[in-house]
C-alpha cells in the first residue's frame, strides 16, 4: 500500500498513447456548506474528471455549479438538475465526444435518481464516464446497479469508469454486483484513507470509484494527506470525504 503522504501519479500522456487520468468522486451536498473549502479540496486533488453527487438542483443551479468548477480550475461537462443530482466536471485536458443525462425510473415516495454520463478522450485514450447517486432503499438500489452496468455496456466504449455515492458499503449486494463486473479501484490499489462518511468522523466506505478491467488502477483512496488538502477543509466542505484515483487508460 502506498503511503498516504505520497502523491498519486500526476496526469500525463505516455508515448504509446495511453493516458494517466486523475478521477475524483465527491458528494458535495448541494453546495450547502463551505464552498471555498470545497473548491480548495477539489483544486488540490488536480483532477481531470470529477464525478459529483448532490450537485445543486434548484434556483440558479447552473451558475452555482459553474462557479464551483471555475474556482477549482475546471469546467462543467454535464449533469446537475438534468440528471437529478449527479454531474461531471472536467479539466481542459479532456476532449468531449458526447454527453447524456439519464433519469432513472421513479419509485413513488422516493427521491428521483439519475446518471450523468459522457465519453471523453485524453490524447489517444478514450473513456466512458458515469456519475451516480444510488437509492437509500435496498431493492431500488440493486435495480439501479443493474441499470448502471447496462448503461456502461451500451456506451460503445471499451474502457469505462463509474463512481459516486452508493449508499452502501462493500459487503452490500449492490456494491458486490458492481464489483463483480468492474474493478473496485480502492480494493485494486489502496492509497490514502478508506472511509468516506461522515466527513467529521468517517466510519463507512459508501463512496467508490470503479473501472473496467482494461484500466490500470495506480492508486485510489481518500486524499487525507495530499499536499493542499487540510483536515479543516475536508470537514467544512461537505458531509462526505472525496475519493481520488489515478488510472492508466490504454490508447483506443
Amino acid at each position: 500500500m502506498a503511503n498516504a503522504t505520497e502523491l498519486l501519479p500526476g496526469s500525463r500522456t505516455d508515448r504509446d498513447g495511453s493516458a494517466v487520468v486523475r478521477v475524483l468522486g465527491y458528494n458535495i451536498r448541494s453546495m450547502r456548506d463551505d464552498t471555498g473549502a470545497l473548491a480548495r479540496v477539489i483544486a488540490a486533488c488536480a483532477p481531470d474528471l470529477v464525478l459529483v453527487q448532490e450537485a445543486p438542483r434548484f434556483f440558479r443551479w447552473r451558475k452555482k455549479l459553474a462557479r464551483l468548477a471555475a474556482a477549482s480550475g475546471l469546467v462543467v461537462l454535464t449533469g446537475g438538475a438534468t440528471a437529478a443530482g449527479p454531474a461531471i466536471l472536467c479539466s481542459l485536458r479532456a476532449t468531449v465526444e458526447r454527453t447524456e443525462d439519464v433519469l432513472l425510473p421513479l419509485t413513488p415516495g422516493l427521491h428521483r435518481r439519475g446518471f450523468a454520463t459522457a465519453v471523453v478522450r485524453f490524447a489517444g485514450a478514450r473513456l466512458g464516464v458515469l456519475s451516480c447517486h444510488l437509492s437509500l432503499q435496498d431493492d431500488e438500489r440493486y435495480a439501479q446497479g443493474g441499470l448502471l452496468l447496462d448503461r456502461l455496456a451500451g456506451m460503445g466504449v471499451e474502457h469505462v469508469i463509474a463512481g459516486g455515492d452508493l449508499n452502501e458499503q462493500p459487503g452490500g449486494r449492490t456494491f458486490r454486483r458492481l464489483a463483480g463486473e468492474l474493478r473496485d479501484c480502492r480494493e485494486a490499489a489502496p492509497w490514502g484513507g478508506e472511509h468516506t462518511s461522515p466527513s467529521a468522523g468517517p466510519r463507512r466506505r459508501i463512496d467508490a470509484l470503479f473501472a473496467s478491467p482494461g484500466v490500470e488502477v495506480l492508486g485510489c483512496g481518500v486524499p487525507l494527506d495530499l499536499p493542499g488538502v487540510t483536515e479543516a477543509d475536508l470537514r467544512a466542505a461537505t458531509d462526505h470525504l472525496p475519493v481520488l484515483a489515478a488510472l492508466r487508460v490504454p490508447a483506443a
